[in-house]
């Protein structure tokens, strides 16, 4: 596997967990909503950028966007 894509996992790995605790769901039920709304396939999409950005800033990123997709998280 190369190290780009050991990096993308990694990163991902830490987004759904920080994602999980600030909204106080597991990181399974964090997997499911963000892969279901399309965020996780945002995340990989563009790793390029967020991986740049602050966790914070990625977080509130993300919620926003499964929320404009109908998540209520």
């Amino acid at each position: 596997m190369s190290k780009l894509m050991l990096d993308k996992i990694e990163y991902l790995v830490l987004l759904v967990a920080e994602f999980a605790s600030r909204s106080k769901v597991s990181e399974s039920m964090a997997y499911r909503y963000l892969s279901q709304y399309g965020a996780l396939a945002l995340c990989d999409k563009h790793y390029n950028v967020m991986h740049t950005l602050s966790v914070d800033e990625n977080i509130q990123t993300l919620r926003e966007y499964c929320q404009r997709r109908g998540g209520n998280l």
